[in-house]
């Protein structure tokens, strides 16, 4: 806790080094080249490209590539990266979409399992099957679109990646940039960053819809990334020149100042169905309610969760057979799309109103 008689934010530091040897560099980056392939047609070339990637890192060069961040900003002459300009520019652009009320109502069903046909397991997901019934009833309403957002790409994609949450809002909010600024990282070979695509994704969206497996006891890991990297839409610093980057003490010094948390995804509705086949349904589905109201979603009814249990102790090699079985969940799956679209139409259409609106939060952070 920061002294309150001291003028500035204490900020800690401790005694982790994470600091790579030339060898143990090289070595990281040699390993991407595994392929015999690779020393057979290009090892000159591939010489070349260690040593600049050498020198980025010792460098530290994170953003090589930076522009003045422009009028928009508190700070116009400081240098931002043109990646995170750009990421900026397409959320704008989705809020500008989702605001305007000619365009058709989108919805964004989220597929939140890792299993996929392309990829080591050799077959699809049930959840990716429930997805595809909750966009079908989507689609065939008037005035609506699907998104669909599958997160099983993460395990069968090549170079597709969302890196994890480095926790900048628990040194201080406004640390923690909207849209999210600590990728790329290209000192690092943090690179081909996904949420780049998805925060956008998330803006345009009128409704959202999760469908997931219980992996032990918790959220898959494919999900539980975008998760962790969505803590920027709760509160987070929109204008990065305000911290010069990422400059801790003057991101405490703008929190203790008094911070607006702005809840940049505010007002969309949404629904969760969430599956197990022992135990955890329950619990996942609380958590990812509870998160999603967090954010200031709107809930889809009265009930916006759904957690039930397929082949309960059954053996995972018939379980599709069981979903097949399960024709009331299936229905279940349709009837919380239709709430969701229903929901959507009377905030849109302004018949919606929240009861707590007007009420000012007691407990602030």
């Amino acid at each position: 806790m920061s002294d309150p008689e001291s003028p500035e934010p204490r900020v800690v530091k401790g005694d982790q080094n994470f600091d790579l040897s030339p060898e143990a560099f090289r070595a990281r980056v040699v390993a991407r080249y595994h392929d015999p392939a690779f020393a057979k047609e290009v090892p000159e070339a591939l010489e070349q490209i260690l040593r600049v990637a050498w020198d980025a890192y010792h460098e530290y060069r994170k953003s090589p590539r930076t522009t003045k961040a422009g009028s928009e900003f508190a700070d116009p002459e400081l240098k931002l990266p043109v990646e995170w300009l750009e990421t900026r520019r397409q959320v704008l652009e989705a809020k500008r979409r989702q605001e305007d009320l000619a365009t058709p109502s989108r919805i964004l069903i989220v597929n939140g399992s890792a299993r996929t046909d392309q990829s080591c397991p050799g077959e699809i997901s049930k959840t990716y099957r429930l997805s595809k019934l909750a966009q079908d009833v989507v689609v065939e309403q008037s005035g609506f679109e699907v998104d669909f957002l599958d997160l099983s790409r993460l395990t069968a994609e090549y170079g597709l990646v969302i890196f994890p949450c480095k926790a900048c809002v628990s040194t201080a909010q406004p640390l923690c940039h909207w849209p999210c600024s600590c990728y790329p990282n290209h000192a690092l070979g943090q690179v081909n960053d996904w949420m780049n695509e998805l925060y956008p994704r998330w803006t345009a969206a009128h409704g959202v819809m999760i469908l997931c497996p219980v992996n032990w006891y918790q959220a898959p890991s494919v999900l539980k990334l975008m998760i962790d990297r969505l803590v920027c839409a709760d509160g987070g610093n929109p204008d990065p020149t305000t911290t010069r980057g990422k400059d801790p003490a003057l991101a405490k010094k703008l929190e203790l100042d008094g911070w607006p948390y702005p809840k940049h995804l505010a007002g969309r509705a949404f629904s969760v169905v969430v599956h197990g086949d022992a135990a955890g349904a329950e619990n996942l589905r609380r958590i990812l309610v509870d998160w999603m109201k967090d954010l200031e979603l709107i809930p889809a009814g009265p009930h916006p969760g759904l957690d039930r249990y397929l082949g309960y102790y059954q053996p995972y090699a018939t379980s599709h057979d069981d979903l097949d079985r399960d024709t009331d969940f299936q229905q279940e799956v349709r009837h919380a799309a239709l709430v969701l679209c229903e929901t959507v139409r009377q905030i849109r259409s302004g018949r919606y109103r929240r009861p707590d609106e007007g009420l000012e939060e007691p407990r602030k952070k």
